[in-house]
């Protein structure tokens, strides 16, 4: 079912979303906050879904921002959330293929690319949600994590950043495939559901022919023992900017 709800408290934006699929997760919020954005950036956000990133950039950053999403029934959403919102002056939604991306961008095109990729690999006998489109959102059946740095290498500035959220165990084939495809680590933050718990999601930026260097940011931790948000969650919730976790 189609419904359309508050994006947050950001603003009022609202947000397009069926739930007999999914909705957008905390996952999109930690990958918003976390990108540094200015005013005189092109960015660019692969697997938009229906758009909470573009959404919540377009809080923080004036620049022009793209959302790649490859199914037509959430490119719908997507389309919608942001002509809800009366953003189609600065947002555009493209319903195709990431790995397509380089036939209609020149080399050196985008300052940013934001990425909240599916995060399971296909297996043979991988348990694949039976639902198509959740199937796809969740599992590389059309976009694997070496294409998304291979497609950034060639679209993304000298120097251009790419950050992406994803599950922690993905972390060393992330790093790997970074470095094959020249783009440089340069920030990290571990994200843990509680303070005693293992980390399960990791925020990480790379740079296209970046130098040397690396920050390892304070960790996120997302729940307090009692299960409710940490301050550092419900201030980002509320549209706020960092704070001490």
């Amino acid at each position: 079912m189609e419904v359309i709800n508050d994006l947050l408290n950001y603003n009022g934006l609202k947000i397009v979303q069926n739930t007999d699929w999914f909705s957008f997760s905390i996952d999109s919020v930690l990958l918003a906050n976390f990108v540094k954005v200015n005013n005189k950036q092109k960015i660019i956000d692969f697997c938009a879904g229906n758009a909470p990133i573009p959404l919540f950039l377009s809080t923080k950053t004036k620049g022009n921002i793209i959302g790649v999403e490859i199914q037509k029934e959430v490119y719908d959403l997507a389309f919608k959330s942001v002509k809800i919102n009366n953003l189609e002056n600065q947002i555009k939604i493209l319903n195709m293929d990431v790995n397509d991306l380089s036939s209609i961008y020149e080399t050196d095109t985008f300052d940013l690319i934001t990425c909240n990729p599916p995060y399971f690999k296909v297996k043979n006998k991988s348990n694949t949600n039976f639902n198509k489109v959740k199937s796809i959102a969740r599992h590389e059946h059309n976009l694997e994590l070496d294409n998304v740095f291979k497609c950034a290498k060639k679209i993304l500035k000298n120097n251009g950043r790419i950050a992406l959220v994803h599950r922690t165990d993905r972390l060393i084939d992330i790093i790997m495939l970074m470095k094959d495809n020249n783009i440089e680590p340069k920030r990290m933050q571990f994200v843990y559901p509680f303070s005693n718990s293992q980390s399960n999601l990791v925020l990480i930026e790379g740079a296209k022919n970046g130098n040397p260097g690396f920050i390892l940011e304070k960790n996120i931790i997302v729940h307090n023992d009692d299960g409710s948000y940490t301050d550092f969650i419900t201030n980002i919730f509320n549209g706020g900017d960092k704070i001490e976790n």
